[in-house]
């Protein structure tokens, strides 16, 4: 555990969750770490890390993200559920066991945890995480939403020119240094809403149209996502608008500049306007846009994506079987 203080949940379930998480995987197998504590008035809500795993960070590696945007819970739930489950089958599953002692896991299931208490899309200072990197687009991002300067007072601020990344994206990009780069192959996958019908895969750029340097891996993974789950629900593509400040689009340039392994990052963009054309009424609510507010369709997401963070899992570890040279730019 890290040295920071003592934080508390403060009626977060999510946070609650993750912290029993800590008691159901087997000994030794499951690390945690409070990266840093986010303060809202008088309480203090914790940054919660996983690593499962081989300690080897050579090693290949998933990484899952959640809730870099505060009111989109259910990207964080999506993570939660997998970890739930993966854990409970970790106490009887000897097979699964010895898996990762070749394979790492590593999971910030809330990013943005003051966000979330405060039902914001930024954190408590009114930042865009995700808008928050020292990444300009190259092409003309759309107004206000692709990042801007104004102020906090509007939404997708990017912060202050010159100024620091927030602490939440400080404390990502440490984790993401010291946990996935050193990885010989990585695949990452943060969990969003809000955008379209369908669910979407999106790999980098934000900040350009241009093919990125690992575009040859992407479509690879692609075609074998679409050969082992031939009736997959995702639509896999580039990210489709231009943004600033991009977390991933840093996050990759960085590891590609100074690291020699792969690295694969994936954005899983669920389509809310599906549940909100099911029920429309829920517009009407702060969660509503970015969520399945009915019950049933919370449950029905959070299965909806077991799928694809077990085959994304396989990936990594079994990546020399099915990166080939073709599939290099």
């Amino acid at each position: 555990m890290s040295s920071v203080r003592t934080s508390t949940s403060h009626a977060l379930p999510e946070l609650d969750r993750a912290r029993d998480l800590s008691t159901k995987a087997p000994p030794g197998l499951l690390r945690t770490e409070t990266l840093d504590c986010v303060r809202v008035g008088a309480h203090d809500f914790p940054i919660q890390a996983f690593t499962i795993g081989s300690p080897d960070r050579a090693r290949p590696v998933l990484g899952l993200f959640g809730g870099i945007h505060g009111l989109e819970r259910i990207g964080t739930h999506v993570v939660l559920s997998f970890l739930e489950s993966l854990f409970e089958q970790l106490r009887w599953d000897r097979h699964l066991r010895r898996l990762f002692e070749e394979v790492r896991l590593v999971a910030i299931p809330l990013a943005n945890p003051g966000g979330m208490a405060l039902n914001r899309r930024s954190n408590p200072g009114g930042v865009d995480l995700m808008r928050n990197a020292p990444v300009d687009a190259e092409e003309r991002p759309p107004f206000l939403a692709g990042g801007h300067r104004l102020g906090p007072w509007l939404p997708w601020y990017r912060g202050r020119t010159g100024g620091p990344m927030e602490l939440e994206a400080r404390a990502l990009c440490e984790f993401v240094r010291r946990e996935i780069f050193p990885s010989e192959f990585a695949i990452s996958l943060d969990c969003h809403s809000g955008f379209g019908l369908r669910d979407r895969l999106w790999h980098p750029y934000a900040k350009t149209s241009r093919p990125f340097a690992a575009h040859g891996a992407a479509r690879a993974l692609k075609g074998l996502l679409d050969r082992t789950l031939p009736h997959h629900v995702y639509q896999v593509e580039a990210q489709c608008y231009r943004t600033h400040g991009d977390l991933w689009d840093y996050f990759f340039d960085e590891h590609r500049n100074e690291c020699s392994g792969t690295f694969l990052p994936w954005t899983l963009e669920m389509g809310s306007w599906r549940w909100v054309k099911k029920n429309p009424w829920q517009l009407f609510s702060l969660q509503g846009p970015f969520n399945p507010v009915k019950p049933h369709r919370e449950r029905r997401t959070q299965r909806r994506h077991q799928a694809l963070i077990d085959f994304l899992l396989k990936a990594a570890l079994n990546h020399r079987e099915w990166l080939t040279q073709e599939s290099t730019p």
